[in-house]
């Protein structure tokens, strides 16, 4: 309901004609008449609950297309029509989706392994050169762009030292699982950067919390190990808010990492998405913020459960 009325009620909202909507989908190009065909087709004429019955159908049902020179079937889930390229948007998006999947799942376990690790070592040494030297390090992956620190790996790594594969570079983990990592070894380690460096602050900075409770101090008085109190007490607490973002950054990646596929040349959502933008062809658009919305729903769903697992407090009886 939210994604159908940022792209079809608000704009109403806002003064746009049917018209102007329709040249969102052919393109500023496009001649009157087949502006007006367009409003026809895509039923802009109709009011807004026809409107999103009909479009809601089509996600969950599947429809039929009116192309202008004939009907195209559109099996479910129907995520739309590009009147630029005369194909559905379901096949591009099956097409791209491994893509992103597997740039997110790969930066995903790097950053998680280094970021939580830095953060736990950092708060068990505070005040350590390791310490200060991480926590530096982590602010200014912080602070560094993507798209800067993309190009200049892009630079360095694959195209002065020749270690990485240049941009542009996937190969499907079904064909070759020793190619497919090397083709995305550098995007992950680019895309985790940032991730990691936010998410080994967060880990000390609960650390730190955790290790200072009543409870960590019973551990020890009781005897147990302290690997045993760290991991097992201190971390296990600690780790509630980093699975909290780490739900919502990962739903966010599966709708597509914009800057690091447009930097690496990935063919994923997000450069779908912004090829989209680009060329006036709103249905790609709509497609991949459906797509997204999906996926953080799933993955804060997941959290929810794993809440049950790390903190026994918040089970129900």
């Amino acid at each position: 309901m939210v994604t159908f009325a940022i792209f079809f009620m608000m704009p109403r909202l806002a003064g746009a004609t049917p018209e102007s909507m329709a040249v969102r989908y052919v393109g500023k190009s496009a001649d009157p008449n087949t502006i007006q065909a367009t409003v026809k087709k895509l039923g802009f004429d109709k009011p807004l609950h026809v409107q999103y019955w009909d479009w809601v159908t089509g996600v969950v049902a599947g429809k039929t297309i009116d192309t202008g020179a004939g009907t195209e079937e559109c099996s479910a889930p129907c995520l739309g029509y590009s009147y630029r390229t005369y194909s559905p948007i379901m096949p591009e998006v099956k097409q791209r989706f491994p893509v992103t999947l597997s740039l997110a799942v790969g930066a995903a376990v790097i950053w998680v392994t280094f970021g939580v690790s830095v953060g736990v070592i950092s708060a068990l040494k505070r005040g350590s050169i390791f310490d200060r030297a991480a926590m530096t390090i982590a602010l200014a992956g912080v602070s560094l762009p993507i798209f800067w620190t993309g190009l200049v790996s892009l630079a360095i790594f694959s195209y002065q030292l020749g270690w990485t594969a240049p941009g542009g570079s996937f190969t499907p983990i079904t064909e070759n699982p020793i190619k497919w990592a090397y083709d995305l070894l550098l995007p992950w380690i680019t895309l985790a950067l940032l991730f990691s460096a936010q998410y080994a602050r967060l880990t000390r900075a609960g650390m730190l919390e955790t290790m200072s409770e009543d409870y960590i101090r019973t551990a020890r008085a009781k005897g147990l190990p302290e690997r045993t109190v760290v991991v097992k007490h201190g971390l296990r607490s600690a780790l509630t808010p980093i699975v909290t973002i780490f739900g919502l950054d990962f739903g966010l990646l599966i709708g597509g990492a914009v800057l690091t596929e447009t930097a690496f040349s990935l063919p994923g959502l997000g450069q779908m998405a912004l090829q989209g933008t680009k060329s006036n062809d709103l249905p790609k658009v709509i497609a991949v913020v459906l797509i997204t919305a999906v996926f953080v729903a799933i993955c804060n769903l997941i959290v929810d459960l794993v809440y049950l697992v790390l903190d026994p407090r918040v089970r129900t009886r």
